[in-house]
């Protein structure tokens, strides 16, 4: 996998501009939405259980993020998986937070039965997925993504598809190997939601490369990872971030 590839999968998310229903916590909804339209996709959310399986039809991919898990989502996210999969969209499981909690953690095990083609969190988050670990602190992680490996492994072996594991050194894995993305920047950790957009821009990657579900997490992982560079160079601090992270994902590796 070369930048090349990597390039070929940004510069086809430009092109065809994939609509990617998102699932994904309240308080991210904006930058998931935003970071989507800069790199050259198209958001849409709803998660009811009424109107979300519908959606996904529609849509090119699917991300199902457990951030801020309100009962309208628990409800609807089973049935819009469902979707996803008759209709044979890629889609990516963000299992935020879980470990303790005691709604999202059996659901999101249970929604690994459903073959996510990527399944992206933190360590901690990969950890408690697989059994070995109980969480980190909310959503943040402690433990750095090598020490995840063993585990990554584990539910890329159940899912058949792609573990994607961020932190200072993004690891991702499936059955035939792995692969490790070394952009980045700490802003990243210091705006909310950019975990969530990381998602969302998996699943887009993941709707111009089907099949290749690694190549979509690589090249989700180092656009965002080259953003996150170009904006903290010019960035006075997270707010800044924030905005220039924006300008960043529309111009980087044009």
């Amino acid at each position: 996998m070369t930048n090349t590839d990597v390039l070929a999968v940004v510069s086809a998310v430009r092109s065809r501009q994939p609509l990617v229903h998102c699932i994904t916590a309240t308080v991210s909804m904006g930058i998931v939405a935003d970071g989507l339209l800069a790199a050259g996709a198209r958001p849409m959310m709803t998660e009811t259980v009424h109107e979300a399986p519908a959606v996904t039809g529609l849509a090119d991919a699917l991300l199902v993020n457990l951030g801020t898990l309100s009962t309208d989502a628990m409800e609807g996210i089973p049935a819009t998986v469902a979707a996803a999969v008759r209709d044979a969209r890629p889609w990516v499981l963000d299992p935020t937070a879980i470990g303790t909690a005691p709604v999202r953690t059996p659901l999101a095990r249970s929604l690994l039965r459903s073959r996510p083609s990527v399944v992206r969190g933190n360590a901690s988050e990969v950890l408690a997925l697989a059994g070995t670990g109980t969480g980190g602190r909310g959503a943040d992680s402690t433990a750095g993504s090598l020490a995840a490996e063993d585990a990554a492994i584990q539910v890329a072996q159940e899912t058949g598809g792609v573990v994607a594991v961020s932190g200072e050194v993004d690891l991702v894995v499936d059955t035939e190997g792995r692969a490790m993305v070394s952009h980045g920047t700490p802003l990243l950790t210091r705006v909310t939601g950019t975990g969530c957009l990381l998602g969302a821009l998996t699943a887009a990657c993941a709707s111009v490369v089907i099949g290749r579900p690694r190549l979509a997490a690589v090249a989700a992982s180092t656009w965002l990872g080259v953003a996150g560079e170009l904006a903290a160079a010019r960035a006075h601090g997270p707010g800044t971030f924030r905005v220039q992270l924006l300008d960043a994902l529309d111009e980087v590796l044009r």
